[in-house]
C-alpha cells in the first residue's frame, strides 16, 4: 500500500478576516465554519481515504510563533504532528514544502500538500479525488486539484486543462493569473478551467529534484536551514540566517509553472467537494448558512429588516436594522463594518494599526500562551490588570522582571508559587505579592484550570520585560 504523508502549510496571516484573525492568531486557528478549527479540518480531511493509502500522521511547517498553537490544536483533534518544522520568518510555499520534503526524505513517501486554513466541506468528494491522483504520484507525475468553479471569480488563478489522461485526470497545460469578469466568464462556459486550490500530490524525492532544478537557489538555502537545524521537543528549529537567505517563491511560480510546459509531467484531477480559501469576509459569508434574509449570523445577533450581511458577534449583542450587504464583525477589542464588495481591503486597516504602533493587528485581548491565556482587563500610567488561566498541570517559566511588581489574587483553582527560596500554595480568594527582581513561578498542580487575576505595577509594563531562568517549552532567555 502506498504511503501518504500529509503536508500542511500554516504559514498565512489571515488579515483580510481582521479583527477576527490576528497575526498571533490567525484564521487557521479559528473555528469559522464548524466547531472545529480550519487547522484541524485539514488533518482530519483524509480520514475517509479507507484503503487507498496508509495515511501517516501530519506534518506541519508553521510560523515560530505559533509552534504551541498548532501542537495543542492537533493534540485536542486527535490528529498529533508526525513533526512541527518552525519557519523562523516566512518565505513563502516553495520553500516551505521543501522543508518538509527533506525531513521525510528518507523514507520518500507521497505528500498530499494542503494550506491550513481552506474550507473543504465534502471530505469523501476531496478523498476521492486524492484516491484518483495517487497512482501518478506514485509514478513520478506532480499532481493538482483544480477546483470546478460555479461562478466567474476573478479572485482567483485559473488552471487550464488540456486531454484526459483517464476518468477522472487530465493534462495541465497552463497556469492562468487572475481574469477580468468577461474573462472570467468565458473559462467558465468553456468548462476548460478550473480554480487554482493550491493542493499538489507528488513524491518527496520528486518535489526536491525540481526544485534544485528549477530553484538551486531556493534548494541550496533551504537545505543549509534544514542541516543546521535544532530538535526542540516536538519541533525542528531551522537555522534562522540560511532560512532567511532563501528567496520567497510560491509552489506555482517556482515549479509548477515552468514544469507546466513540459508535456505530460503535470496533471490536474478535478474536485467538486465544497472548497473555499476564505480569502476575505465575503468568501466566509458565502460558505456559511443563511437565515431567511440571507444573513449568515453568529452569536447574539438580532436583526431587523436587513438582508445578505455577515453579522458576527462575540462578546455583546450585535443589532441590525435595515441594512443590507454589509460585514459587521465584533470582538472584546474592534468592531469592523465593511460592504461586501470592500472586503479584499480590509487588511488596510491593518496596516493603519501598524503605522500607528498599535497592536489590534497583531494581538486579540486574549493572548494564547503554552501554558494558558492571559487577557487585558484594565490598563493605566504605570499599572495593568490581566486575568491569567493556566492549564491543569502547566507552569509558567521561573522569571524575573527588572521594571514591575506583580499582585496575583486566585480566583479559582489552587496556585503553587515560587518566590525566590519560598514555595508555598494558594487557594481561591487568597493572593501573594511578588516584589520588583523577585524570582518567581506560577504553577497549576490541580485537576481544574487555574485562574489568576494578575495586577502588575511599575515604570515599564511591556510583556519584554522578563528574564526566563528555567521553562519547561524551552523558551529561556526568549521573550515569548
Amino acid at each position: 500500500m502506498v504511503s501518504l504523508k500529509p503536508v500542511i502549510l500554516s504559514g498565512g496571516s489571515g488579515t483580510r478576516l481582521w479583527p477576527l484573525s490576528r497575526r498571533a492568531y490567525p484564521k487557521q486557528f479559528l473555528d469559522l465554519v464548524d466547531d472545529t478549527t480550519l487547522l484541524q479540518s485539514t488533518a482530519a480531511r483524509l480520514d475517509a481515504l479507507g484503503d487507498a493509502a496508509e495515511v501517516q500522521a501530519p506534518l506541519i511547517v508553521c510560523n515560530e510563533k505559533h509552534r504551541f498553537l498548532v501542537a495543542e490544536q492537533l493534540r485536542e483533534s486527535g490528529h498529533a504532528a508526525g513533526n512541527i518544522l518552525l519557519e523562523p520568518v516566512g518565505r513563502n510555499t516553495a520553500p516551505a514544502l521543501t522543508l518538509a520534503a527533506l525531513d521525510v526524505i528518507d523514507d520518500d513517501p507521497l505528500l498530499i500538500v494542503m494550506p491550513a486554513d481552506h474550507v473543504v466541506k465534502d471530505g469523501v468528494a476531496f478523498a476521492r479525488s486524492v484516491s484518483a491522483g495517487i497512482a501518478h504520484a506514485a509514478a513520478g507525475k506532480v499532481v493538482t486539484f483544480g477546483i470546478v468553479p460555479d461562478s466567474p471569480q476573478t479572485g482567483f488563478g485559473y488552471i487550464r486543462a488540456g486531454a484526459a489522461v483517464d476518468a477522472d485526470t487530465h493534462t495541465l497545460d497552463a497556469f492562468v493569473e487572475k481574469p477580468d469578469l468577461e474573462t472570467a466568464e468565458g473559462y467558465l462556459a468553456s468548462g476548460d478551467y478550473y480554480w487554482n486550490s493550491g493542493i499538489f500530490l507528488l513524491r518527496a524525492s520528486r518535489w526536491l529534484e525540481l526544485i534544485q532544478r528549477f530553484r538551486p537557489d531556493i534548494a541550496s538555502a533551504v537545505g543549509k536551514a534544514h542541516a543546521d537545524g535544532l530538535r526542540d521537543m516536538d519541533f525542528l528549529r531551522v537555522d534562522e540566517d540560511a532560512f532567511a537567505a532563501s528567496p520567497s517563491d510560491s509552489i506555482d511560480y517556482a515549479v509548477m509553472e515552468p514544469l507546466s510546459q513540459e508535456e505530460g509531467q503535470c496533471l490536474v484531477v478535478p474536485l467538486d467537494a465544497g472548497w473555499s480559501d476564505i480569502g476575505a469576509w465575503a468568501a466566509l459569508w458565502e460558505v456559511l448558512d443563511h437565515d431567511e434574509h440571507r444573513n449568515a449570523r453568529h452569536g447574539d445577533v438580532i436583526s431587523f429588516d436587513s438582508h445578505n450581511n455577515l453579522l458576527h458577534a462575540h462578546h455583546r449583542i450585535l443589532a441590525t436594522v435595515g441594512v443590507q450587504d454589509l460585514i459587521v464583525v465584533e470582538t472584546s477589542d474592534a468592531v469592523l463594518v465593511a460592504h461586501k464588495d470592500h472586503a479584499q481591503d480590509v487588511k488596510k486597516i491593518t496596516e493603519q494599526l501598524d503605522q500607528q504602533g498599535r497592536c489590534e493587528g497583531e494581538f486579540h485581548r486574549r493572548v494564547h500562551r503554552p501554558w494558558g491565556a492571559f487577557e487585558g482587563i484594565d490598563a493605566g500610567e504605570r499599572f495593568q490588570v490581566k486575568r491569567l488561566s493556566v492549564k491543569p498541570g502547566a507552569s509558567l517559566s521561573l522569571q524575573m522582571h527588572h521594571h514591575r511588581a506583580e499582585h496575583w489574587i486566585v480566583v479559582s483553582g489552587t496556585a503553587r508559587v515560587t518566590c525566590d527560596d519560598r514555595e508555598f500554595l494558594l487557594g481561591e480568594n487568597q493572593s501573594t505579592y511578588i516584589p520588583l527582581g523577585t524570582r518567581h513561578r506560577l504553577e497549576n498542580p490541580g485537576t481544574i484550570p487555574l485562574e489568576i487575576i494578575e495586577v502588575q505595577s511599575g515604570s515599564y509594563l511591556g510583556e519584554d520585560d522578563i528574564v526566563r531562568f528555567d521553562d519547561v517549552y524551552n523558551r529561556a532567555g526568549k521573550p515569548d
